[in-house]
């Protein structure tokens, strides 16, 4: 099984299509070992968790 590793996190503020960045970095780049991912920050529904993974 392979392991997946963080590279990178950082917190934006968050906007309507922020979703679309991450959505094509992943299917843009999906033969390269990046993988992007965005999630709510739990303790500011104003910001967005953007984080760079490798597996």
């Amino acid at each position: 099984m392979n392991n997946i590793e963080t590279l990178s996190i950082v917190k934006v503020e968050y906007f309507k299509d922020l979703y679309k960045i991450v959505d094509l970095l992943n299917r843009t780049l999906k033969k390269e070992y990046p993988m992007y991912g965005m999630a709510w920050d739990e303790s500011d529904e104003n910001q967005a968790v953007f984080t760079i993974y490798c597996a």
